[in-house]
């Protein structure tokens, strides 16, 4: 946050004192539990999200307020159902994603990034869709045009292939996979935009929960980078970033 501009802020009414305070602070203090890092959007381009498991529904609403508050928006990533509609109604503008758990509120003021950018998320199959989900509100909430080719992993290679020339159109594909995570390798042989493997923990027996997928992927021998297992919003985060610039 630019000095002067708050400081110019203040002089012409535009924020009170502690507005500005919480502005070069660049968080904000929710009771003695959290200090929200509200500054991140501006400062690193990828705007905090806030993991639900672990937090009661008390301590979400909290964070919620706060956020809507300063930025007129919040996403919340594993959310349990039992605290959607608490949450709901505190926003003017819901989306609630029940697969992937994921849930954005907005203000009626809240101004979303121009579009810029697209990213593909592709999944091997029907259920590495959550996890995929997950990358693709994320990198829609950052700005980006999201396009989605979902249950074409490698068993039936021909589904993939079909899919090559639109895939080459994005600036940046995330490729969830779970069980040996053999489809991101597959899809950065094919197109000539960065990828993303997302291992999945689909699978079982050796190497199952995401084990075998996240594995495969960091031996590929296609040009992959790879995020953790399950890291659906880092994925998102990584491949809005690269689809903006």
């Amino acid at each position: 946050m630019d000095l002067q501009d708050v400081l110019e802020d203040v002089a012409s009414g535009e924020r009170t004192v502690e507005e500005a305070r919480r502005a070069l602070d660049g968080y904000t203090r929710v009771d003695d539990f959290a200090r929200l890092d509200t500054g991140r959007g501006d400062r690193a381009g990828i705007p905090e999200v806030v993991l639900g498991d672990g937090k009661s529904i008390d301590q979400l609403r909290s964070i919620a307020d706060s956020f809507l508050d300063e930025q007129g928006h919040v996403v919340f990533t594993r959310v349990d159902e039992a605290a959607v509609d608490t949450l709901e109604a505190l926003a003017t503008n819901v989306d609630w994603y029940p697969d992937s758990r994921v849930l954005v509120l907005r203000t009626a003021a809240y101004e979303p990034p121009e579009p810029d950018g697209t990213v593909a998320v592709v999944s091997g199959g029907t259920s590495d869709v959550p996890v995929a989900e997950e990358a693709a509100v994320t990198a829609g909430e950052m700005g980006c045009t999201v396009e989605t080719f979902y249950d074409v992993g490698v068993a039936g290679i021909h589904r993939i292939l079909s899919e090559a020339e639109a895939l080459s159109n994005a600036d940046a594909v995330v490729v969830a996979a779970g069980r040996e995570g053999a489809l991101p390798t597959v899809v950065a042989g094919l197109v000539d935009s960065p990828v993303i493997g997302l291992p999945v923990s689909i699978g079982y027996g050796h190497g199952g929960d995401g084990e075998a997928a996240l594995a495969g992927m960091l031996q590929s021998c296609t040009v992959l980078s790879t995020v953790n297992i399950d890291a659906g919003f880092v994925a998102g985060a990584q491949a809005a970033q690269i689809a903006r610039t």
